[in-house]
C-alpha cells in the first residue's frame, strides 16, 4: 500500500521571508501563487535571476536591512527606517554613519556581549551539575 503524502505549501509571504527577500519586489507569479516545500528548496538551491538580483541589490526587507547595518529591527525603527532599502541605500547609510546608527550598533554589540556572557555562565553551571561526564 502506498502512503499518500500531502504536498506542503506556504503563502508567498512565508516563502519570501524564508528566502530573505521583500515580497512586493518579487515577480507577480510568485506573489499570486502558493509555494511548495519542493519549490522553495529549488529556489534556495538554484535561485533564478530575479531572486539573485533581489538578494544582491534589494529592496531588502527590514530583517535583512537590520542585519546588514548591524542593528536590531527595533533599532531601525528608532532610527526612522521603516521602509525596505536597496543595497545602494544601505551602503550610503553606512558611509554617512549617522549618530543613531552608531548608537544602535553599540547597543546591539552590548546585547551580543551580554548574551554570550549568559551562555557562558549557563554552560559553566551545566558543567558543575554533571561532574565526571
Amino acid at each position: 500500500m502506498k502512503s499518500h503524502q500531502n504536498t506542503q505549501t506556504m503563502k508567498p509571504a512565508t516563502a519570501a521571508k524564508k528566502l530573505g527577500v521583500y515580497l512586493q519586489a518579487t515577480p507577480a507569479e510568485f506573489r499570486e501563487g502558493v509555494v511548495s516545500r519542493a519549490e522553495l528548496n529549488e529556489l534556495q538551491a538554484d535561485p533564478p535571476a530575479w531572486l539573485r538580483e533581489l538578494r544582491r541589490n534589494g529592496p531588502h526587507p527590514r530583517p535583512v536591512v537590520a542585519t546588514k547595518l548591524g542593528v536590531s529591527i527595533s533599532g531601525l525603527a528608532r532610527g526612522g527606517i521603516t521602509e525596505p532599502l536597496t543595497t545602494e541605500q544601505i551602503d550610503a547609510l553606512k558611509a554617512e554613519d549617522p549618530e543613531w546608527l552608531r548608537k544602535e550598533r553599540a547597543t546591539q554589540a552590548e546585547v551580543r556581549r551580554e548574551a554570550a556572557r549568559v551562555r557562558e555562565k549557563n554552560a559553566q553551571r551545566h558543567e558543575t551539575r554533571r561532574p565526571g561526564s
